[in-house]
């Protein structure tokens, strides 16, 4: 089936989301998930042959991105039961208000329509986005990389049987067939078949979309996310907030890619943060990529490098970080003023001042004070699960869940009034 009939499918079915009750998107969610399992099989073998296809053409930290188990197949359907368990975001009333003229105006919650998500290596994503728009009301078309085809396809396949048992059109949830460059293409500038467009990848991907759609798209994150560690940081504090930031999973948009040490502890927090990260890791040691000052402390260590131009303004996507060394707090924020994507951003520290004067002077979507920045999730943050991180201010700022896939309209009651 082309692009333009996909698109098509999924505007026919728009009207059918407006009416459905919480009951009927509840129901559907559950059965998707049941669905989830009880074709794990076919869905493991499906990614089995994805996995298979992509050694050698992309990094083992981006295979595990990609490859799925039992258990993250698990993972898959709890989060659409979690989108169930939620209050269903539509109808809600959010202001009302009488006017003297006896006319009464209510602002109404509203599904935006259809939903588009272009994203790259990540399975779970299509069982993310399809449950969080179906719980929104939106009928999702998804348009995933060549490298998750076969594991998206089946994915879809088991939340179709879901829908169909719970006596829904298969059409709220599309899987597009081209992964080419064209059907992205077609997906930008598809004015009128297309609601929302959210981009959900690399630098790339996201620039890309940004720029050529004609469309409404929301900027979702590269994660240049740092983690400053203040002269009054508890420093066990510190190291356990940057391994588990930088190596639980390099891959994602949330993990760190710049820790930030302030001069004054920078002699002592350092060989301490080399000790942790490379000298203690026997599997995937980080590469630390040093500026000057920190260089000077840390020469001749195994892993240690000098930092290029670039490296302070790259999400590595892997173990490999930037290390910078500033003199305190308000040089710390400028740096990542001045280098941040607005995604993540964490201090470290057991000062009250210089935690408030980061959380004021950090303009990211997210800002942490003594927490890991990997906290930054749909799930983490109580939403279910989400559709991505979105860096922009306009419409949707952070993890974008139920609230976030919907728009609102003015109901306007009256009795004849005119004006």
């Amino acid at each position: 089936m082309t692009t333009q009939e996909i698109l098509q499918h999924a505007n026919s079915v728009k009207p059918e989301a407006l009416f459905l009750t919480e009951d009927k998107k509840n129901n559907a969610l559950n059965a998707m998930a049941d669905c989830i399992l009880s074709q794990s099989g076919e869905i493991l073998a499906a990614n089995a042959k994805d996995v298979e296809a992509a050694q050698g053409k992309i990094s083992q930290v981006m295979i595990d991105r990609l490859m799925l188990n039992q258990s993250r197949i698990e993972g898959m359907a709890e989060g659409i039961r979690q989108v169930a368990a939620l209050p269903d975001p539509v109808g809600i009333v959010y202001d009302k208000i009488t006017r003297p003229s006896g006319v009464n105006v209510e602002k109404v919650s509203v599904p935006l329509g259809v939903v588009a998500i272009i994203y790259e290596s990540r399975p779970n994503v299509t069982s993310d986005a399809a449950a969080l728009c179906l719980k929104s009301g939106n009928v999702c078309v998804l348009r995933t990389g060549k490298e998750a085809h076969a594991s998206a396809v089946a994915i879809v396949n088991a939340m179709r049987s879901g829908l169909e048992k719970a006596g829904l059109s298969p059409y709220f949830i599309n899987l597009i067939e081209d992964t080419s460059r064209n059907s992205a293409q077609e997906i930008m500038t598809a004015t009128g078949l297309v609601d929302l467009l959210i981009p959900r990848g690399g630098a790339g991907l996201i620039n890309a979309c940004v720029q050529n759609a004609k469309v409404p798209c929301i900027q979702t994150g590269t994660g240049i996310c740092h983690v400053y560690v203040d002269k009054y940081a508890d420093f066990s504090k510190a190291l356990n907030i940057i391994e588990n930031a930088k190596t639980s999973r390099p891959s994602v948009c949330n993990a760190m890619e710049v820790c930030l040490v302030d001069s004054a502890v920078a002699s002592q927090f350092l060989p301490e943060l080399w000790q942790r990260l490379v000298k203690n890791r026997k599997k995937n040691p980080v590469t630390l990529k040093l500026d000057e000052e920190s260089y000077k402390i840390l020469a001749g260590k195994e892993n240690c490098v000098p930092a290029g131009e670039t490296d302070f303004d790259t999400e590595f996507l892997d173990y490999v970080m930037a290390v910078k060394v500033v003199d305190g707090v308000e040089q710390a924020t400028e740096h990542i003023s001045a280098h941040s994507t607005h995604h993540s951003d964490c201090i470290v520290t057991e000062n009250t001042a210089n935690a408030n004067y980061f959380v004021s002077a950090v303009d990211s979507a997210a800002v942490y004070v003594n927490v890991s920045t990997r906290f930054t999730d749909g799930g983490e943050f109580g939403l279910g699960c989400e559709m991505g991180i979105s860096t922009q201010k306009l419409h949707a700022r952070g993890p974008m869940g139920l609230k976030e896939l919907t728009s609102y309209k003015y109901v306007v009651r009256g009795n004849g009034q005119i004006r």
